[in-house]
């Protein structure tokens, strides 16, 4: 290293490879904006590049999750599907190693911190470090909803419970257990799965939206918890997707002959795009925040719905 090298404090300045480069110890904030050489070297770097990264999906072989695995491994990551559905899960891995690009299936179950760990280990035994988290894992049950012919009564709270460790824990268990290799590894990357009953309450959903509000509260906690103990190269955020046709939702949206329920009916009428999200529109809001572009952003729930929570009447 030069000798005449300008000492920085930063870890995150001191180990980075371009600053290294440059034969010198720079700061980002402070000699290198001030020469410009930073707003050079970004100005020309793929921000969204996310080539040899390694992502973990919970859940990755629902709707939502198989288009976002798909659209993730062909930007070049290495895609780790996690999940309990073995067939799914293997025929999915197969259909993207088979156009090309990388991607493993691992049995495991998000509320079972053992077998969590097992994963873990196997994944950096496979290939050394965990880049990226995606918390995609979820799901409702019909005891811990309130149809409109029933009371709060009529609500199973055995169900409820089921439903909130799921959705909460079931991501919360995850992200400790991967999150201790992503600090092990110097830096990484979380991204939870939020949802509209957790902006505002929405009719039947009463489970399901208490868990999706603790998340994303949680996701804003431990942005500062992450950051402020282990630095900025450790970032979580949340998205909120607006309604998309799933296997969870399908029968609740629509009627056997394709056409919209009441409910259905009831959502395309507060949404200003006037129809239901398609799943690949969720893939360039995942790949900004699971990639550098998204480098200053933690502790944001972002918002993917076509105007839904916006509009009022």
């Amino acid at each position: 290293m030069a000798s005449n090298s300008l000492v920085c404090a930063h870890t995150y300045c001191f180990f980075n490879p371009f600053y290294i480069a440059l034969e010198k110890v720079v700061c980002p904030h402070t000699y290198i904006y001030e020469s410009g050489i930073f707003k050079q070297y970004y100005m020309k770097r793929n921000l969204f590049d996310i080539k040899e990264k390694v992502i973990l999906i919970t859940g990755g072989y629902g709707v939502l999750g198989t288009s976002i695995s798909k659209y993730l491994a062909a930007q070049g990551a290495k895609i780790v599907i996690l999940g309990r559905n073995k067939e799914k899960g293997n025929k999915l891995a197969k259909e993207i190693v088979a156009s090309g690009d990388e991607a493993v299936f691992l049995e495991s179950d998000v509320m079972n911190e053992q077998i969590l760990i097992q994963n873990r280990e196997e994944i950096i035994r496979q290939y050394g470090k965990i880049d990226v988290l995606i918390n995609a894992a979820g799901g409702n049950m019909p005891g811990a909803t309130i149809a409109p012919e029933k009371t709060i009564f009529d609500l199973k709270l055995d169900d409820f419970k089921t439903v909130v460790d799921l959705n909460l824990f079931g991501t919360a268990l995850p992200t400790s257990v991967f999150a201790k290799a992503m600090v092990d590894g110097g830096e990484g990357t979380i991204l939870n799965f939020s949802s509209m009953s957790a902006l505002r309450p929405l009719t039947r959903v009463a489970g399901y939206g208490a868990a999706k509000a603790a998340i994303s509260n949680y996701t804003e906690y431990m942005a500062g918890e992450l950051a402020s103990k282990f630095g900025e190269k450790f970032r979580i955020n949340a998205l909120t997707p607006g309604f998309f046709l799933t296997e969870q939702n399908r029968a609740l949206l629509t009627n056997p002959d394709g056409s919209f329920t009441d409910r259905g009916n009831s959502i395309i009428a507060h949404t200003p795009f006037r129809r239901f999200g398609v799943a690949e529109e969720l893939n360039g809001a995942v790949h900004y925040l699971v990639s550098d572009a998204s480098r200053f952003v933690t502790g944001t729930v972002l918002v993917v719905d076509g105007g839904f929570n916006a509009f009022s009447i």
